[in-house]
């Protein structure tokens, strides 16, 4: 969609900088945050119901002293036409949760990495677009990485945790689909769509954490004694969570914000370097924070899985430059944004 209020000018260096500087402390601050706290905890979608309910309440406490652009509102109807986006909103967010819970840290990306093929594969049948040869080539650099991490490495890995990546993953992809009739619904409006997502979705989850039989772990956590105790040295659970709540809430609200200057003053390929740079410190930190094991065969399956992303995005922009005569730029098909394809984020952000 056409971002509103274009700058006149193009945003400077610094601008730019700052923007792609803060989505990769923000990003890793998020994943490196979720991580620490479902190694202690048995209820991840509780978890991920306070962070949606935290950002929420921030959406709140903006607009009551009018700190936002535009004024928040909450509409019924509109609240019926964003259904679909909320339910794979959901969906999506507590698949990650449950990846996050099962994989280490630095092979998050590994497990979530089949999130462009499925992506160009939905859009094909969905939006009926034809994308060209070097875009399959493309996945299928992004495929190959992914089963190299799986299948070739050699390490122990969680197949319940690969399973929920997977599934997590083929949710994105609808959900790229979706988000433009969902945008549509809000009057086009990003901000609109970050705040009524965080609600709804965080309404929805409440009912469903407890069908899920979370319930009995979550009055555990908030009053029972052993959540309490805090052993030599570190944290007690229930501050573990409290605590990791509301940084990964308030990064969640903050990078909803942010979301709107990136669209107006980073491209699709700063997006996907950036990405890159952080797929690789995600695993650096995993290896520091929590002994993650690096192997040879899992840093080659990040490292295939980042050089497809990239390439993507490149020849994306070769064929969307001025012109080109490939078939992708006469389609439909959009490009998959940074958020997307990044660990830990929101999948709810604004595509182009």
């Amino acid at each position: 969609m056409a971002p509103q209020n274009v700058p006149a000018k193009p945003a400077s260096k610094s601008l730019v900088m700052g923007v792609v500087a803060f989505y990769l402390v923000a990003a890793l601050a998020m994943v490196m945050a979720n991580k620490w706290v479902l190694n202690t905890t048995a209820t991840p979608l509780f978890f991920l119901w306070a962070q949606l309910a935290i950002a929420a309440g921030l959406f709140m406490v903006s607009d009551a002293l009018r700190l936002l652009p535009d004024r928040l509102t909450l509409d019924l109807e509109t609240s019926k036409g964003l259904i679909p986006m909320v339910g794979l909103n959901v969906f999506g967010l507590s698949f990650s949760n449950y990846t996050l819970k099962y994989v280490d840290a630095s092979f998050y990306q590994v497990a979530r990495g089949l999130v462009l093929p499925f992506t160009v594969c939905m859009s094909f049948f969905v939006l009926h677009s034809r994308p060209s040869l070097n875009i399959l080539l493309c996945c299928g650099v992004v495929t190959l990485g992914f089963f190299i991490g799986v299948f070739l490495d050699g390490t122990p890995l969680s197949w319940v945790g690969v399973s929920f990546g997977v599934a997590s993953s083929a949710i994105t992809a609808v959900h790229s689909v979706v988000i433009k009739q969902s945008l549509n619904v809000v009057g086009g409006s990003a901000l609109a769509l970050s705040w009524y997502t965080n609600l709804l979705s965080a309404i929805v989850l409440a009912p469903l954490l407890v069908l899920a039989g979370e319930g009995m772990d979550v009055i555990k956590l908030l009053f029972g004694v052993s959540e309490l105790v805090t052993k030599p040295g570190s944290m007690s659970p229930l501050a573990t969570f409290l605590w990791g709540s509301a940084i990964t809430g308030v990064l969640g609200f903050m990078m909803s914000i942010a979301s709107l200057m990136s669209i107006k003053v980073t491209s699709p390929i700063t997006h996907m370097v950036s990405s890159a740079v952080r797929g690789v410190a995600a695993s650096l930190l995993g290896m520091w924070l929590f002994h993650d094991v690096i192997t040879t065969g899992r840093a080659s399956s990040i490292a295939i899985i980042l050089l497809g992303s990239v390439l993507y995005t490149w020849v994306k922009h070769q064929e969307s430059a001025p012109g080109s005569s490939t078939p992708s730029k006469r389609s439909s098909y959009e490009r998959v944004r940074m958020e997307d394809v990044e660990a830990g984020e929101k999948d709810f952000k604004t595509k182009e």
